[in-house]
């Protein structure tokens, strides 16, 4: 899967005041991300706020992103939950058409075992027909995916093409990219750990902050991949402060401020989100 090397853009879903989807920002922000770079789209991931989206709103928001984007870039579509049979039910009932990948983060709240986590994921595999990128998370499913399960995952299941690696712990991330195999892909899912990762071999990123700094972003993966560490590491610092500081009280809050200070969407979320604190609020706009 050539095609989702690189940098992809985990996207935001825009509100408008009344909490319904902006349809209209959310055809600026795909023109934007298009037109800064990025290798690929990831539609309804944790940053699009997809646990607070119906299906026909996440339907709405996957056509949206295809008409603007008009096949100009690959597209990733997340379906995740933790219930493994209603999630394969669900994924059948969606149109997938024009659709690359499926990402599918590790079943949270029920902390499965590792043996129940390649359970999932092979149930999976034996009834999706589109491509499967693993994704471990356990800031946010409260299980972490060792290095044994993915390596198990991704020998046993051909089309299991990938992981978004989002632990942070890189002695994990070393130990996959060491013995996985050549044609499975490593794909940081940490902003500021994308440096190290693509230093020890991963191929890219699912990133938040390319939302609001896509080219920045695209320059500090692809140099990082081309080995120009010196242009990579003038990227990632030029970032880091703002990668701190959308994270500082939540995403996507933290991000669509940006966007809403670039005149991209409103600034809001979906309960039981947020909006940012008026203290980081203030320094992303100056940080901006």
């Amino acid at each position: 899967m050539n095609e989702l090397k690189g940098l992809g853009v985990a996207m935001v879903t825009p509100f408008k005041q009344n909490k319904e989807i902006d349809f209209v920002a959310l055809e600026k922000l795909t023109s934007k991300l298009i037109d800064g770079g990025l290798d690929y789209l990831v539609v309804m991931g944790t940053t699009g706020e997809s646990a607070t989206l119906s299906k026909e709103e996440k339907q709405a928001v996957l056509n949206a992103v295809l008409k603007t984007n008009n096949g100009r870039l690959p597209i990733v579509f997340g379906i995740g939950g933790n219930d493994t049979i209603k999630m394969v039910n669900e994924y059948k009932s969606f149109d997938l058409s024009g659709v690359s990948a499926i990402l599918s983060a590790s079943p949270y709240y029920n902390k499965p075992s590792q043996e129940g986590i390649f359970q999932h994921y092979k149930y999976l595999s034996e009834n999706m027909s589109h491509p499967i990128i693993l994704y471990n998370v356990p800031g946010r499913t409260a299980s972490n995916m060792t290095a044994e399960t993915t390596l198990r995952i991704a020998n046993e299941f051909q089309n299991v093409i990938g992981i978004k690696e989002a632990s942070g712990n890189m002695e994990q991330v070393m130990q996959i990219l060491n013995n996985k195999p050549s044609d499975f892909l490593m794909i940081s899912g940490d902003d500021a750990l994308t440096l190290p990762m693509i230093a020890c071999g991963a191929e890219g990123l699912i990133s938040v902050i390319a939302n609001s700094h896509p080219e920045s972003t695209k320059q500090l993966v692809s140099k990082g991949m081309e080995g120009d560490f010196e242009s990579a590491r003038f990227a990632h610092y030029k970032l880091l402060g703002l990668i701190d500081a959308i994270f500082a009280d939540g995403n996507p809050g933290g991000v669509k401020v940006l966007l809403n200070e670039q005149g991209v969407m409103e600034n809001e979320v979906r309960l039981p989100l947020v909006p940012v604190n008026r203290t980081v609020e203030s320094i992303l706009r100056k940080l901006n």
